[in-house]
């Protein structure tokens, strides 16, 4: 009983340092997510992504790859952006580019893990969102037989999904990014942000300092492993990284943990299925081979560049949480514990989170 008591208290106690670390990244990045929705509106990105062709791919990965929206929120938006005329390729790039990152996970990215995967880590996905586009335009079909016009169910039962929508024109523009920042999207990632640190907080308290270490064949086969792990899981990108922050302390390599960051957001069971009914059969097989081929040649070139550079990426870790002050830290983390707390007392009175 008490070694239960010991690993409570020590998964508790590593979960709040990382709370402390990650908190004031995470409040900016979902301020600057609102910010970004705010001035980078469906409309916009509807107009641009009509095209079978490389350009059409191009735009939707690099246009989808700030918005914050979680695997789960982003279908609803992709079947819209399809109804107005949006290519399959490009809604293909879209949908894997968006949920694998986003202003709001480059944040927290900054706070828990180092500078080589905060900028590595979008890159991937812009690079596997357009190999997904390019396979599309090669081997897909536009119309393809049985493809269903239908909307896709929601799969955000419990949370309001409205990421995919555009942000209400009333009460001003700050007011309205504030709401969708604070009310909406904390609304969505809340719960998966808390299952993340506190996940995280047990894997740095059970597993031992060279438990990643001892996975069967080598670097290569962690990924294979990460990638497997994470195809069926639904955890949006934010949650995933103080996960990832943990496994790579007790010895990932940093490739594996991409292949987690990649694969985790942009795939789960729930996802296949409506990419299937809206897209065909076809296209659900090579947005799934894409992500795995992307997900792997990226992480296989990020465990290179480690090498290249001679770094241990254990050790680079968190560094840029220590810019902030104690004091902010811990403002920053109670301001983020009473939002959380405000989430659920919403959920629990059944309140609407938008107006």
């Amino acid at each position: 009983m008490n070694g239960i008591t010991q690993l409570l208290a020590g998964a508790g106690a590593a979960s709040w340092e990382i709370l402390l670390d990650s908190a004031v990244y995470i409040l900016f990045g979902f301020a600057l997510a609102g910010v970004v929705k705010l001035y980078l509106p469906m409309e916009f990105i509807r107009k641009r992504l009509g095209g079978r062709d490389l350009r059409s791919v191009a735009r939707a990965a690099i246009l989808g790859a700030p918005m914050p929206l979680c695997s789960c929120s982003v279908l609803p938006a992709a079947v819209t952006l399809r109804k107005q005329g949006a290519s399959k390729p490009a809604v293909t790039s879209f949908l894997i580019s968006t949920p694998e990152t986003g202003v709001d996970s480059i944040a927290i990215s900054w706070a828990l893990l180092d500078p080589i995967m905060t900028v590595f880590r979008p890159i991937a996905a812009v690079f596997t969102a357009m190999l997904a586009g390019v396979l599309e335009i090669l081997f897909g079909r536009e119309r393809e037989a049985g493809e269903a016009a239908r909307e896709p169910e929601d799969c955000c039962a419990k949370g309001h999904c409205a990421a995919a929508e555009d942000p209400p024109a009333a009460g001003g523009k700050v007011a309205a990014s504030l709401h969708f920042s604070f009310v909406e999207l904390m609304d969505d990632l809340a719960g998966w942000m808390m299952f993340g640190i506190l996940t995280a907080g047990f894997v740095l308290a059970a597993a031992p300092d060279d438990f990643f270490t001892r996975l069967p064949g080598g670097g290569f086969g962690a990924m294979l492993l990460m990638l497997v792990a994470g195809a069926p899981m639904y955890i949006c990108a934010t949650s995933s990284t103080p996960l990832a922050a943990a496994m790579i302390l007790k010895g990932l390599n940093p490739g594996a943990a991409l292949v987690f960051l990649l694969a985790g957001p942009a795939t789960n069971l729930a996802s296949f299925m409506v990419v299937r009914d809206f897209l065909g059969t076809r296209s659900a097989v090579i947005y799934y081979a894409a992500i795995a081929l992307g997900a792997l040649s990226a992480g296989l070139a990020l465990d290179g560049l480690y090498f290249m550079l001679a770094l241990d990426p254990a050790a680079t870790l968190g560094r840029a949480a220590e810019l902030a002050p104690e004091w902010v830290e811990l403002t920053s983390a109670l301001i983020l514990l009473a939002l959380f707390g405000a989430t659920y007392a919403r959920r629990w009175r059944g309140m609407p989170v938008s107006s």
